[in-house]
């Protein structure tokens, strides 16, 4: 399995694919493998690098974590499989730590995708991710907990498939790399230390900003205020789709990414 010791900190990175390079950035609580549903339509076109941010996966989860420190570890990995420039596609928080390393590494960087984030967490997500903290290191009725977080990034019609919903619970119960208490509060902290509201418009790169209809956590409007404040940036809504819209409506994200990412240049 691949790592790259950055300062000191193991970080799990996987490649797929051919073509230019693609760097897709995973929220809060996931990993590498959230990605998976999108994965096959991507590596078709794009040479796509995935990784465990730290706090998360089989990266170091025992460290000290912030979006900045999240973005040079992106930083890092571009540096260290060769590439000049990357596309990058992030994710809730993977959204967060794409625009500070667009911020920060501009020359790292040519085109954004940012799905179901925003600039500056909300008070109501800072104070509903601390709940959530505080039940998984209580650590009682685990599967309960997973079905709460589902609720809030899932659509209904997931729900209403009950053996999809246990499947996924089962899944999820097993999971080989689960996130430790501490890896999860610790980003929620990172997520509530990030704005980027006083500097997002000096960030001159080409955006696609995506928006899951139905999202509870980061609704539509709240993309297109994102859209709104940076200087070269499309807004595309996706219909069917919550929060986490590569897992749901896959197909909709892949042809998204691929129509917004057609005339890049090779890394």
């Amino acid at each position: 399995m691949p790592f790259l010791n950055h300062k000191g900190i193991p970080l799990y990175y996987e490649q797929h694919g051919s073509g230019p390079p693609l760097l897709l950035i995973a929220g809060l609580a996931s990993d590498s493998q959230s990605w998976l549903p999108a994965i096959e339509g991507l590596v078709k076109q794009f040479t796509v690098i995935l990784l465990d941010n730290r706090g998360v996966g089989r990266s170091t989860q025992e460290c000290e974590i912030s979006i900045t420190l999240m973005a040079d570890d992106c930083a890092a990995l571009v540096r260290h499989l060769g590439y000049q420039r990357v596309a990058v596609a992030g994710h809730s928080m993977g959204g967060m730590i794409a625009m500070e390393l667009a911020r920060l590494h501009p020359d790292l960087v040519d085109r954004l995708v940012l799905v179901a984030t925003a600039a500056r967490n909300t008070m109501r997500n800072n104070l509903l991710f601390q709940d959530w903290a505080d039940w998984y290191e209580a650590g009682s009725n685990r599967a309960a907990w997973f079905r709460t977080v589902l609720y809030w990034i899932l659509t209904e019609h997931f729900f209403e498939n009950q053996a999809l919903l246990d499947a996924s619970l089962d899944y999820l119960l097993q999971y080989p790399w689960p996130q430790s208490p501490q890896g999860f509060r610790k980003q929620i902290e990172a997520i509530a230390g990030f704005d980027a509201t006083q500097w997002l418009g000096e960030v001159m790169i080409p955006t696609c900003v995506l928006a899951g209809e139905s999202d509870l956590l980061m609704p539509p409007e709240c993309s297109a205020v994102l859209a709104r404040q940076l200087p070269d940036a499309r807004l595309q809504i996706v219909k069917g789709a919550a929060h986490s819209v590569q897992t749901e409506q896959p197909e909709a994200f892949v042809k998204t990414v691929l129509e917004f990412l057609g005339g890049q240049s090779n890394g």
